[in-house]
């Protein structure tokens, strides 16, 4: 009878083991590291279904640092979008023009020049906040291109005030496209910012 018990005793601690063993495993899978890893590994597998640009206008560099590591993600080609006529480095002088063309709807000529964006099926679309939305050359970029039917994903870098009206604007201007859902993030932020563009973009790419 005591020995009995004592193989009933051996199968109840060793159920208890393993038990204790597929919980240890289940927690260092749906860890936070690994849980991103996964994000990453799903954005790589899907993303060369589709033709992806990443396109953006960047003055202070936040903005192409941002791209960059869109781009690492995702894949595909990358352009930045550049005016003729360079914008001033002085702050102030910067914020004048700005306000100025924002106000008189100027839209500055472009240096850049995509000739194949027919063959791109989804857009990334970049930009810096000013005055609470998209600066001009934007605007130019997306009055230049007939972006009828592609996907258009908007980001942007901004200095502690959120997207304001640019996602707005964005698809206002693309009315014929299907604009999803954006990321925003502030100036100071980029650097170490690539765990919530992979959590972001797990979201948003099917």
């Amino acid at each position: 009878m005591k020995k009995i018990y004592f193989i009933l005793l051996v199968i109840i601690v060793l159920l208890a083991f393993f038990g204790a063993q597929t919980q240890l495993f289940s927690a260092k899978k749906d860890s936070p590291a690994n849980m991103e890893k996964a994000n990453e590994e799903q954005i790589k597998s899907l993303s060369p279904a589709r033709k992806i640009l990443v396109v953006y206008f960047s003055h202070s560099g936040s903005t192409r640092e941002i791209a960059n590591q869109i781009r690492e993600s995702v894949g595909g080609d990358i352009v930045e979008i550049q005016t003729v006529d360079p914008y001033p480095s002085n702050y102030v002088a910067l914020v004048m023009q700005a306000k100025q063309e924002r106000e008189s709807d100027y839209k500055p000529a472009l240096k850049t020049k995509i000739k194949n964006i027919e063959s791109y099926d989804v857009i990334f679309i970049g930009s810096p906040i000013w005055g609470g939305t998209i600066p001009q050359p934007v605007v130019t970029f997306l009055s230049e291109y007939d972006l009828s039917g592609k996907t258009i994903v908007p980001f942007c870098t901004h200095g502690g005030y959120g997207e304001g009206q640019s996602f707005t604007d964005i698809a206002k201007l693309s009315p014929q496209s299907t604009v999803l859902e954006g990321f925003a993030i502030e100036g100071n932020k980029v650097k170490t910012a690539q765990p919530e563009i992979a959590k972001w973009l797990s979201k948003i790419i099917e």
